[in-house]
């Protein structure tokens, strides 16, 4: 989401130098905002907050943008909290991408974001179709997240049978598969496909719905692919998922209750009986980046006059959550 007048400075690396604080100090003069995405907390709290009091002394603009309120990979979100509280602090502009999230940003953080729409991050491959009644879902890499991968298995294979149709677990390769998963595979009750890493898009393009397992998080890129290729989604009650596509089917599944195998079941049966959803329009997509582009050119030309403040409605108006 760089505009086209606007120049990125500096290499790319995890994580950024640019988050580092002397880095930031010795190079202040070479730019004119700094942009920072937060998702999955990588710089330690102390590092974080000595680099948010750099970017005050050095008077820098600094643009948040918040992806996720939760890290699902942590077991509490205490640490991400504190994270955000520094960077939020020190933003002069905060974006998100729903408006369930921008009211949680503002109850917890009493900051007013601007509503923005995931940009499109994959095409349909239009010699690659779709099976009718093929529920998939992610499962490898045991963390918080997914706390009982069997449990996610067994209930959508359940709901994927009882709506006529089947199961497939997808694995990137490396993955750790749980031993449940692999042992209903072993049993005939699900199909176990390991692919690398560059087929994903490929994967859920040929399924007819495809289940979120995460207990906890905020947004998901995995729902922007699936809206991109045209596979329906059953994505967790936490989070702010079905704020983000219309198609979406929500189950019982959040930190506080778990997951309900009842629900999903209940959810992946549901979402069968509705027909496959076509693939996004790509000239309404190309719309909705543009849009996007135009705020974030707003955003950083106006941050760069320090005359000019960033208007009230542009949160509120054409351009948000397009």
């Amino acid at each position: 989401m760089l505009p086209a007048d606007a120049v990125r400075v500096g290499t790319a690396g995890r994580p950024s130098p640019w988050l580092d604080a002397d880095h930031l100090a010795r190079h202040a003069g070479d730019i004119d905002v700094l942009h920072l995405h937060v998702g999955h907390g990588g710089v330690e709290l102390s590092r974080l907050e000595e680099w948010t009091g750099e970017v005050r002394r050095l008077g820098i603009p600094l643009v948040v943008t918040v992806h996720q309120l939760r890290d699902p990979r942590e077991p509490g979100r205490r640490r991400l909290d504190a994270q955000l509280a520094a960077v939020l602090a020190t933003a002069e502009v905060v974006l998100t991408l729903t408006p369930s999230a921008a009211d949680e940003i503002a109850d917890r953080f009493g900051r007013t974001a601007i509503v923005l729409a995931h940009p499109s991050v994959a095409e349909p491959d239009p010699e690659l179709g779709a099976e009718r009644g093929l529920v998939g879902v992610r499962l490898g890499r045991a963390s918080a997240a997914v706390p009982d991968p069997a449990a996610v298995a067994r209930a959508s294979a359940s709901g994927a049978v009882s709506g006529g149709g089947r199961l497939r677990v997808l694995a990137e390769v490396g993955w750790d598969i749980d031993p449940g998963v692999r042992a209903l595979a072993e049993a005939g009750e699900l199909e176990l496909v390991v692919h690398r890493p560059e087929e994903a898009v490929a994967q859920l393009q040929q399924l007819h719905v495809a289940v979120l397992p995460e207990r906890c998080g905020t947004h998901s890129r995995e729902l922007e692919v699936c809206r991109d290729v045209g596979t329906r989604v059953v994505a967790p009650s936490c989070g702010f998922f079905a704020d983000q596509w219309s198609e979406v089917v929500t189950y019982g599944n959040d930190e506080v209750d778990g997951l309900d195998e009842v629900s999903l079941t209940a959810a992946v049966a549901a979402a069968l009986t509705r027909p496959m959803p076509r693939p996004a329009d790509r000239a309404w997509r190309e719309e909705q980046r543009e849009a996007v582009l135009r705020v974030h050119a707003e955003v950083y030309a106006q941050l760069k006059d320090p005359v000019l403040l960033i208007p009230r409605e542009l949160g509120t108006g054409p351009n948000a959550g397009v």
